[in-house]
């Protein structure tokens, strides 16, 4: 891979805005392309391309065993769900299902109409029995096709949305009323079970595709999405093709509707913020997000747009109650009082970010205004540390190797709470590791403490509270919460939640999670991000979501591609 150096005579700012006095000078400084690696599938034609700059490939094709946005990103121009969310909310509207079901039997049924003469890429048709092969194929863990998503898999970790797998499971059946209405039927109402349909995770694959190659599929997507898979070789680029028998090309653009408007779709990935900035300025990207705020200010100047996907995130240190002393709520709390976060945020993240006072954004629903961050105070957490024993503690403290929308530049943050930790006598080692493995290593509980954050799949509360803090997602492997937080009357308030029809009586229930969850403390929270996205000035019509991806189906680019 082609490493930019900056030594020490040449700051970033400086770099950037040398790189981006035009294409050859980025070219020359070594930002045209990583290095090659295996390619997958055949090579892409020229025409009117449109170049995205992202911090990481994907972790695998496979929308159901992926849980990270850089994945996600791509997969959503492959993939369609039966719902998806409207341009710059997290409304629910229609996709491959017709319109939004209303709930009968008191919440217990949803009947989907499906949309005729969808064809999945591979020609096969998009039906009832398609939405039922998914989800039986997600749900059951003895099904054939329960299976996939190479080395990186998270295992249909995204199932337990819905409850678990088997007989955990909160939908009962999915049967086919015709070959183009299928109906869920429920065993409990289940609060976000519309939003959680519209999740990228659950999007249509080809039955024909996975019958054919499940082990292979990861690497070979096959959807109903507007572009279709060409090739990808890792380390460096993924090629989509347009799909010119789009089904939703006729739809508007409020609805992500409308024909891909360039030939080509490249998905270029790079860790390295600089390097990607500067082939962004340098006119080698067409886009690009996991932007910091120097980088805003870089774009900026160089003439380019800034556009911001609406804040649904939220960034955080992690502590593994695991592990002693963090099973000790007083050393919990002596490490949220030992970082000096408003300072961190404000260095690290600027005005794309506010300091974040609860588990959840203010964008939620249900969000707690009333709740304060544990104050910076140094003296008190020695205080803590010393009452529960934890005086000179050893510890690690592991930091993402990528750019995240909910926190860009991890290292940065990580050695600014590692100088805050020293100060109160906590000697914490940085650790990373390459994105598939440290999402492993985290969701196995390998780590003392860890960075990390989510962009809501939804805009629901249970997308951050329920997912993220509930012991049922605190598994062995491929545990979303990662701090494995444990505790009955979280769980309890985390289940009424999602089974509670009355909005004020869920309202309750979520304030008081957010006070529960606050004096526990597994977290320090970090902030709350607006991913800011770079576009080249001939991009038009980009419409960003805040669930953390967009289709590009609105896109048009004046004056060719870049």
């Amino acid at each position: 891979m082609a490493q930019v150096r900056i030594n020490g005579t040449m700051n970033r700012r400086q770099f950037l805005r040398l790189s981006g006095a035009g294409f050859a000078g980025a070219a020359l400084l070594g930002v045209a392309g990583c290095g090659g690696g295996e390619t997958i599938g055949g090579g892409g034609g020229g025409g009117n391309v449109f170049t995205w700059g992202q911090g990481a490939e994907p972790v695998a094709l496979d929308p159901i065993n992926v849980t990270d946005s850089e994945s996600s990103k791509v997969n959503r121009q492959i993939f369609d769900a039966l719902l998806r969310f409207a341009p710059e909310k997290t409304e629910v509207i229609p996709a491959l299902a017709t319109e939004v079901p209303k709930p009968e039997n008191g919440g217990l049924a949803y009947t989907f109409k499906l949309r005729e003469g969808v064809k999945f890429h591979d020609g096969s048709e998009f039906n009832a029995e398609a939405v039922i092969f998914n989800f039986e194929r997600w749900r059951f863990t003895d099904n054939p096709y329960h299976k996939g998503g190479g080395s990186g898999t998270s295992n249909f970790s995204y199932y337990s949305y819905f409850g678990g797998f088997d007989g955990d499971s909160i939908i009962e059946k999915v049967e086919a009323l015709d070959e183009y209405t299928v109906r869920f039927t429920l065993n409990q109402h289940w609060a976000p079970f519309i939003p959680n349909i519209a999740i990228s995770a659950f999007s249509m694959a080809s039955p024909k595709a996975i019958k054919k190659d499940v082990e292979g599929f990861w690497t070979n997507p096959v959807g109903t999405g507007p572009f279709k898979f060409d090739s990808w070789t890792r380390g460096t680029e993924i090629n989509l093709e347009t799909n010119a028998d789009y089904w939703g090309k006729d739809l508007p653009a409020s609805q992500y509707g409308g024909k891909p408007n360039f030939d080509k779709l490249v998905i270029r990935p790079n860790a390295d913020n600089t390097a990607r900035v500067a082939a962004l300025t340098g006119g080698q990207l067409t886009a690009s997000d996991g932007l910091v705020p120097d980088d805003v200010a870089a774009v900026k100047k160089a003439g380019l747009k800034v556009d911001y996907r609406p804040p649904n995130t939220i960034g955080y240190l992690a502590m593994n109650l695991q592990k002693k002393p963090f099973d000790n709520v007083k050393v919990r709390q002596a490490i949220n009082m030992a970082i000096d976060m408003p300072k961190i945020v404000d260095f690290a993240l600027g005005d794309t970010a506010q300091v974040a006072t609860s588990y959840q954004p203010p964008t939620a629903p249900f969000f707690n205004e009333s709740l304060e961050r544990y104050p910076y105070d140094p003296e008190k957490a020695r205080q803590l540390l010393k009452e529960a024993g934890a005086e000179n503690l050893e510890t690690n403290l592991w930091y993402m190797p990528i750019p995240r929308p909910y926190m860009p530049d991890a290292k940065s943050i990580a050695q600014a709470m590692q100088q805050d930790l020293k100060k109160v006598g906590v000697n914490a080692k940085l650790v990373t590791r390459e994105w598939s493995v440290y999402l492993t290593e985290t969701g196995s509980g390998e780590h003392d403490m860890c960075l990390l954050g989510w962009t809501a799949d939804n805009g629901d509360p249970d997308n951050f509270l329920g997912v993220l803090l509930s012991s049922t997602t605190a598994t062995p492997q491929n545990a979303l919460n990662v701090a494995y937080y444990k505790n009955p009357e979280a769980d309890k308030l985390i289940e009424q939640g999602r089974v509670t029809i009355d909005e004020n009586e869920r309202g309750d229930i979520y304030m008081r999670l957010q006070e529960v969850t606050n004096k526990d403390a597994p977290w320090v929270p970090i902030a709350y991000a607006k991913p800011p996205v770079g576009l080249q000035d001939q991009v038009q019509g980009y419409q960003p979501n805040p669930t953390g991806g967009e289709p590009f189906t609105t896109i048009t680019l004046s004056g060719g591609g870049a």
